[in-house]
């Protein structure tokens, strides 16, 4: 994406930062801007495995559940009403990725580029985090040699390319799913592996993949190693019951097993849960006043396009109140 209304002045001082461009980052960059306080959006970069621009929705198909969309509405169709939006009420959108922060003081410091330039590239005297949460990989042999090469995370990027072909899915829940329905308009068969013996996913999602005459499962099943020099040409899976090894006679293979949230630029500056997300509260606030966090870098629990915009418009208020009381102290 082209950048948009940017300034890019370095060492420049915005009101709001805001690092990342789901739905949470994008709804945070509406409310703000129409609350005057001209927020610059790093949206990061297209070749990012984490802050992609436009968060996980760029990977999605056919979103059902997002109110006010009676026939669905398609995830990157959302994400561009969403960014188009944002800049309509004067957001800045940068097109770039944020490789360090210092927030030990205030303005807060964000580099782009070089995370070893001796000045920042932007001051911020708020900034939100919607860095979001990247695909778990399965962390296998083959995995890495094959990824882009019969390997994906994105059934939407990919699925095309595997028309006629017979492809597998790991993963239970409703991405899992989501991606094998979307993926049976293209390939001659799915088989969905999952480790356990019965599925995490939605009853509705579970009726629909069991009612695709494509789709089809194997049951307590890991894959031990993604087969192929070049190209993927099937799976080595291990039965988590008998121990039998054997293998999938794939062509392609999309891994759906879950999430990591994108905290690493926040180490040992924000405080994060085991599990690496961002804690939160009151509200969006961090332990670092005048930082906010808003959408799945700090939702392990509802992970919804829905709850990652209203908590990114909790976000912006938060924002606009903190700058607010700067303004204005009480006395």
């Amino acid at each position: 994406m082209p950048n948009e209304n940017v300034t890019n002045a370095p060492e420049a001082t915005h009101d709001v930062v805001i690092v990342g461009s789901g739905p949470a980052g994008l709804t945070a960059a509406i409310y703000t801007a129409r609350a005057d306080l001209r927020p610059l959006v790093l949206e990061g970069e297209p070749s990012s495995t984490t802050d992609q621009p436009g968060g996980q929705l760029m990977l999605t198909t056919e979103v059902e559940n997002f109110p006010g969309f009676v026939d669905g509405v398609m995830g990157p169709e959302l994400m561009a009403s969403f960014r188009k939006q944002a800049l309509r009420f004067g957001a800045e959108i940068l097109t770039v990725k944020a490789t360090k922060v210092d927030l030990s003081a205030r303005p807060f410091r964000i580099w782009v580029g070089d995370p070893d330039a001796p000045e920042p590239t932007y001051r911020a005297r708020a900034l939100v985090v919607a860095t979001g949460a990247q695909s778990i990989l399965l962390e296998v042999p083959g995995e890495d040699r094959l990824l882009g090469h019969g390997l994906s995370t994105c059934a939407t990027c990919d699925g095309f390319f595997f028309r006629d072909k017979p492809i597998a899915v790991v993963g239970g829940g409703d991405s899992a799913l989501e991606e094998a329905i979307f993926l049976s308009k293209f390939a001659s068969s799915v088989l969905v592996v999952h480790r356990r013996s019965e599925l995490r996913a939605s009853k509705i999602m579970q009726d629909r993949a069991m009612a695709n005459p494509k789709i089809s499962f194997r049951w307590n099943t890991v894959v031990e190693e993604v087969l192929g020099e070049s190209t993927l040409v099937g799976l080595a899976v291990r039965d988590t019951v008998t121990g039998e090894t054997s293998v999938l006679d794939v062509q392609g293979c999309f891994v759906a097993i879950g999430h990591a949230p994108n905290t690493s630029l926040f180490a040992g500056q924000l405080s994060m849960d085991e599990a690496g997300y961002l804690v939160t509260g009151p509200g969006t606030a961090t332990g670092v006043p005048g930082v906010f966090a808003c959408g799945d870098v700090q939702d392990h629990v509802y992970r919804q396009a829905i709850t990652a915009a209203g908590s990114g418009c909790m976000a912006a208020i938060d924002v606009e109140r903190y700058l607010e009381a700067e303004h204005h102290p009480a006395t």
